[in-house]
């Protein structure tokens, strides 16, 4: 199973899933335990890699070895290699990790970390690229608020996770582990759902209020449609658009247990969509969470910096500025755009940024930090950018520019759109929602 994750053909979370499927004797702890095993090899590969190539016998027992004993005490591991590998594998714990060259001891592919040494504190950014996140959740504003669910957790069977509030969003709650959260009561209720804290940080940016027409471009499995659609207390208008009607399915139960009704869920084609179109200049406020490399989640998914490449790169850099264009004509004069990713890198982030304003002098750059000062949200970083890291902020890398549209001289420019101005298409039902 360790071989076919290594192939990259498919995500690893696709892979396990897949395997698991097809082995249903497999308890729920060992699954938890091969899992991080796996992602334990994922998260290092380049540092064991280099030790593998030491040994006897397949290389890819040998990294499934240490992806073991990350999980395994050495006594339990012993039960199952030969007088070689348990030599072998003293000789590997014993050796001084700090000697090998950052790129190796912090496992990033040679091109990813010539990108991100040029960053502030690289190495500080790299080491914690390389930890198991928490699980971050989120209240729902419309069924609850954080400190009823916390209260209630206190004495509940959820007590053991030793649930805390997150430092910046004012929904957000933290926990160590690994729980089943979907079979939780809040869970089922809709009272909670899963979103890292940074995630939850865009829809303060968003910042939309009751009765507007706001646009969720990028809507993917629509954990930040639903909290845009809890702001505006379930009024107005929210369509979540996305090109892959599957991901709209599977967002679909989500949408069920959140208690909105405002919320339109559109497939729309990769480019020049005509439901899109009719929608230009109407939207109050658009959010492009644009496709990206992901390297700001390498912490919750270590496969993606082997399976991103430079090419791969420029064709999504290329991808993100199409999708910022055709997302910012449906912007109305006076309204405010979001441009976000889960990227660290620059060309992903505020150089697409630079060269739309360079492009589009009729919007102007908002400072992030402002506006998340103005729903009360207090939060350091350089420049008007948002710019989150998991060594600074504990969150997962994103990035967010907030704009404007300036208002319109012609007063019926910003007239309100019609109830009907864009058809649904429905998505195809699927059986398994994705929570995450």
């Amino acid at each position: 199973m360790l071989g076919e994750a290594l192939q990259w053909q498919y995500p690893a979370d696709a892979v396990l899933s897949h395997w698991f499927r097809g082995r249903k004797q497999v308890g729920q702890r060992d699954r938890g335990e091969i899992a991080e095993a796996v992602f334990d090899v994922l998260r290092h590969l380049r540092r064991y890699r280099q030790f593998a190539e030491s040994g006897q016998g397949s290389a890819t027992r040998r990294l499934a070895v240490l992806g073991l004993a990350s999980v395994w005490p050495r006594s339990t591991l012993d039960t199952g290699l030969d007088e070689h590998e348990r030599a072998w594998l003293d000789y590997v714990q014993a050796f001084p990790v700090d000697s090998l060259p950052a790129g190796v001891r912090y496992s990033v592919p040679e091109w990813l970390e010539a990108r991100l040494s040029s960053l502030t504190d690289a190495e500080s950014l790299l080491q914690a690229l390389n930890q198991t996140a928490p699980l971050d959740l989120r209240a729902n504003p419309m069924k609850t608020d954080r400190d009823a669910v916390l209260a209630a957790w206190s004495q509940g069977p959820e007590a053991r996770w030793a649930a805390k509030p997150t430092p910046y969003s004012p929904w957000g709650i933290r926990i160590q582990g690994r729980p089943p959260v979907n079979r939780w009561t809040s869970f089922e209720r809709g009272e909670i759902e899963v979103q890292d804290e940074g995630s939850q940080l865009l829809a303060a940016l968003v910042a939309p209020k009751r009765g507007e027409m706001v646009i969720d471009y990028c809507a993917g499995a629509g954990g930040k449609t639903l909290l845009l659609g809890a702001l505006m207390r379930s009024t107005g208008r929210l369509y979540a658009f996305d090109v892959s009607a599957a991901r709209l399915a599977r967002a679909k139960p989500r949408f069920a247990r959140s208690g909105l009704s405002n919320i339109v869920p559109v497939a729309i084609a990769e480019r020049h969509d005509q439901r899109v179109k009719r929608l230009r200049g109407k939207a109050h406020r658009v959010l492009v969470d644009a496709p990206c490399s992901g390297l700001g989640t390498l912490r919750r998914n270590p496969d993606l910096k082997w399976r991103q490449h430079p090419e791969s790169l420029e064709q999504l850099c290329a991808t993100q500025a199409a999708i910022l264009r055709d997302a910012a004509a449906c912007v109305r004069p006076g309204g405010r755009l979001v441009y976000a990713s889960c990227s660290l890198l620059p060309e992903e982030n505020e150089h697409q940024v630079q060269a739309f304003l360079a492009e589009y002098p009729e919007f102007t750059l908002l400072d992030a930090g402002a506006v998340l000062a103005d729903r009360g949200i207090v939060l350091t970083f350089d420049g008007p950018m948002l710019h989150l890291r998991p060594d600074v902020h504990g969150t997962d890398g994103f990035f967010a520019a907030v704009m404007q549209r300036n208002p319109a001289k012609d007063p019926q420019a910003d007239a309100p759109a019609p109830d009907s101005e864009v058809e649904t298409e429905a998505a195809p039902q699927e059986d398994t929602p994705d929570p995450a």
